[in-house]
């Protein structure tokens, strides 16, 4: 892996290292149980489907362990620096895209944190690259399959 800054929120860094937590302390133990007693339950190993499962949840918790980790070993804190002029990480916009009339509401995050059913879009994003370094009035087109579409921005807060 490259060496590259994880932007967070605070929240987004207090419910990650609760995550690594439960985890590391939890979901650890209770996969060795889960492997403990398929092993004891017997049989050939290429036929124990119990034991087979229980490895790949394994293998699958302990990925999330080493990626919670990286991400956490290189965040960086997003602070509000009291700038609602322009959009920047961190940034709480609203939106409303041409010929709608509903306002969206976007936080900007790093890609470790988004999550977009909670409104944290990623600056990686089409509408996050797209929204950083604009104004309110500005309008911001994105390429969406259907065609390109075009959003106002209303507000800018953090």
């Amino acid at each position: 892996m490259i060496d590259e800054t994880q932007y967070l929120t605070q929240e987004g860094m207090d419910s990650l290292e609760k995550r690594l937590n439960y985890l590391t302390k939890v979901r650890r133990a209770e996969i060795a149980e889960r492997l403990r007693q398929a092993l004891e339950d017997g049989g050939e190993l290429t036929e124990n489907t119990e034991y087979e499962d229980a490895k790949n949840e394994q293998a699958f918790i302990e990925g999330e362990i080493v990626r919670i980790d990286y991400v956490l070993r290189h965040a960086k804190l997003i602070e509000n620096t009291g700038d609602t002029d322009e959009v920047y990480i961190g940034s709480l916009v609203k939106v409303v895209e041409k010929g709608a009339d509903d306002i969206e509401e976007y936080r900007l995050v790093g890609p470790a944190e988004a999550n977009p059913r909670e409104g944290k879009i990623s600056t990686e994003s089409p509408l996050g690259k797209a929204l950083i370094g604009a104004k309110v009035g500005d309008k911001v087109k994105i390429q969406a399959p259907d065609g390109d579409i075009t959003f106002i921005i209303q507000d800018i807060s953090f």
